[in-house]
């Protein structure tokens, strides 16, 4: 009779998970430094909505979405006229800040142009 063959596993390596090394220090001056850019966008949103129902008085909503559309292309320049860094923030937080932008100015502009503000 033949005999029959063990079967043997094959070793399996070890693997040991080493964690990439973080700065927190950097990673919230990061975060903060965000937060400052977040506060200006949302304040020239705000800004920019009363001029853009202003602008919709004389020239339709053409020139109020012209201007949006405008300022949201000349957004990094305006940012680093203000002395902004921009190669500090990440592509996915200035998306984040032009749809911020967009709609906020939006809302505003929208409230502006009915009627308890007319």
């Amino acid at each position: 009779m033949a005999k029959k063959r063990k079967r043997t596993k094959p070793k399996e390596e070890e693997y040991e998970f080493v964690p990439p090394d973080f700065d927190e220090r950097e990673f919230i001056l990061k975060d903060i430094y965000g937060t400052k850019i977040l506060l200006v966008v949302s304040l020239l949103a705000v800004l920019i909505g009363i001029a853009a129902s202003f602008i919709d008085k004389a020239w339709e909503w053409y020139g109020g979405l012209l201007l949006l559309i405008l300022v949201i292309a000349g957004m990094k320049e305006l940012l680093k006229l203000l002395r902004f860094d921009m190669g500090l923030v990440e592509t996915k937080t200035m998306l984040g800040n032009y749809v911020l932008f967009f709609f906020l100015s939006l809302g505003v502009w929208i409230l502006l142009i009915n009627p308890p503000f007319v």
